[in-house]
């Protein structure tokens, strides 16, 4: 039942007669989401009997949050997107722990990138799991020390990151949701000013990110690489001549002040984020399929390959090669294309596609963010 405000003639609402009004607005809000709280119990309780259910659900999430902004727009003119989401992404949070607590593996420290990405994913609710490097992450979700694991993939300046491609060619976990984090980089220093600082510590993706402002800036500084970013922080917080590029959360978790903050070269730096499980979901009406294929050896094999999706109108959104981990001098191809693997065109191309690979291999199908 929606909530209604009563309007009374403006000289007669006083401060104290507004906040009388949100406090009868909050006790309704509680007793409403007491009530969601517990159909959400009841919900883990059927999934529970059911053995094939994943208490993470990105499709229906993101059925939530489109349903979310159709509402929005015919009842707001107020309330924006970006609170409303920050406020959904909680109460989910808080409803899949009520079923299952879920433990989430990231890359990095606290205060990384990946683990901003991942609390932005699953909320404050869930429990989160540091890992050193990208495949150990895939090792926590695969030895079952995790339910799903969060991994950086592709940086809108710096481009694939290759760690997270070469990996994939092992695992046998599916890409479940992807999750895009504008990044914003900080120089994180104790040192007073820009002539006390002697070296730099960052990572490689970091570095090419704000290359030019360093450049221009701190031209002598030793660059230092570190991985990941986090522990950069870690290195300037006992190097009163050293600084960092890292998140304003890792400067306030390790205790370092930013001396200059937004010093990535590009204002729409972008990384986008996989998150890896056991789930397949299913189609959402709006979703992405990655792929991961070697070609035969043969000429035109790769030109071929690529027209079936030509032939089929399936949109390739990314596309890149690795070195195959097999063979030497071969090349995997890894495939971004917008659609679901049981939608027909992807079907089709799949199907046309299989003769032409030495191997192929669908990653997971996914609610596009």
């Amino acid at each position: 039942m929606p909530l209604s405000i009563i309007c009374l003639p403006e000289f007669t609402m006083s401060l104290n007669d507004l906040r009388q009004q949100i406090d009868d607005i909050d006790e309704k809000l509680v007793v409403l989401l007491n009530e969601r709280a517990e159909v959400s119990v009841e919900v883990g309780r059927i999934k529970a009997s059911n053995t094939d259910t994943r208490w993470f659900a990105p499709e229906r999430e993101h059925q939530i949050f489109e349903r979310l902004e159709e509402l929005r727009l015919k009842t707001s003119a107020v309330l924006q997107p970006q609170p409303l989401h920050a406020i959904y992404r909680e109460i989910l949070s808080f409803s899949r722990a009520l079923q299952k607590p879920l433990t989430i593996a990231y890359w990095g420290p606290a205060g990384s990138y990946t683990h901003i990405a991942a609390t932005s994913k699953f909320g404050t609710s869930s429990d989160f799991s540091s890992c050193k490097s990208i495949m150990e992450v895939f090792s926590a979700v695969e030895h079952e020390r995790a339910d799903y694991g969060v991994i950086p993939v592709e940086n809108s300046t710096e481009g694939v990151v290759h760690y997270t491609l070469d990996t994939l060619q092992y695992t046998t976990l599916k890409v479940c949701a992807e999750i895009y984090v504008p990044i914003t980089h900080n120089l994180i220093t104790k040192a007073p000013d820009f002539a006390s600082i002697e070296r730099i510590y960052t990572g490689p993706q970091p570095l090419g990110q704000c290359r030019q402002w360093l450049s221009s800036n701190l031209p002598t500084a030793e660059i230092v690489e570190v991985l990941p970013t986090t522990r950069a922080v870690e290195r300037s917080a006992g190097d009163e001549k050293g600084a960092a590029i890292a998140s304003a959360l890792a400067a306030e978790i390790y205790n370092v002040p930013i001396l200059t903050p937004h010093i990535e070269d590009d204002p729409r730096n972008t990384t986008r984020f996989l998150v890896v499980g056991e789930n397949q979901p299913p189609v959402s009406g709006r979703d992405k399929t990655s792929l991961l294929f070697a070609v035969k050896n043969e000429p035109g094999t790769l030109a071929r390959a690529l027209r079936v999706f030509e032939e089929e109108k399936v949109n390739l959104t990314m596309i890149t090669s690795r070195p195959s981990k097999h063979t030497p001098w071969d090349y995997v191809q890894y495939v971004d294309m917008q659609g679901h693997q049981l939608d027909e065109p992807i079907a089709k191309a799949l199907k046309q596609l299989s003769p032409l690979t030495q191997f192929m291999s669908v990653l997971g199908s996914y609610p596009e963010a």
